[in-house]
């Protein structure tokens, strides 16, 4: 397979779970960050940790191409407060 080519066809739904510290903002941040990139995505799923430190944030949106999702990845690995985006 070529740096160019990819497993997945294009449009297609898609989940991002980040995690991150808990916080009254994570949910906002990581929504707001994918929504810069994918105008309708939603929260699907929110979940904190068992000591409540982390929370774990799962969006879903339609994604249309792999550089997309790379500019995604991107930007939420550079939020100080998200520790894994998955």
């Amino acid at each position: 397979m070529e740096d160019n080519e990819t497993l997945m066809t294009f449009p297609c739904d898609f989940s991002i779970k980040a995690i991150g510290k808990s916080s009254d903002t994570i949910e906002t941040t990581v929504l707001n960050i994918i929504r810069h990139h994918a105008e309708r995505a939603k929260t699907s799923a929110t979940q904190a940790s068992s000591g409540g430190k982390y929370t774990s944030i799962t969006v879903t949106f339609q994604a249309t191409s792999q550089q997309q999702l790379d500019k995604i990845y991107q930007q939420l690995g550079q939020e100080p407060d998200i520790h894994y985006v998955l």
